[in-house]
């Protein structure tokens, strides 16, 4: 995980139920899209966070 100081801010969770999931650790680096990584920060199930399909429109107008 890449840490910028200068877009960085102090945020805290606390955990009313059950534990939190961290990423598994591969060749020493934890792996996550922009989505999973803001909804770890947010205290939701990073690992439920996926791209939502978006269909290519039949026609314009």
């Amino acid at each position: 995980m890449r840490w910028s100081w200068l877009h960085s801010g102090i945020r805290y969770k606390i955990l009313e139920q059950g534990s939190f999931a961290w990423p598994k650790v591969q060749d020493g680096t934890m792996r996550l899209s922009r989505g999973q990584y803001e909804a770890m920060f947010e205290g939701l199930d990073w690992r439920r966070v996926m791209a939502q399909r978006v269909s290519a429109p039949s026609a314009a107008g």
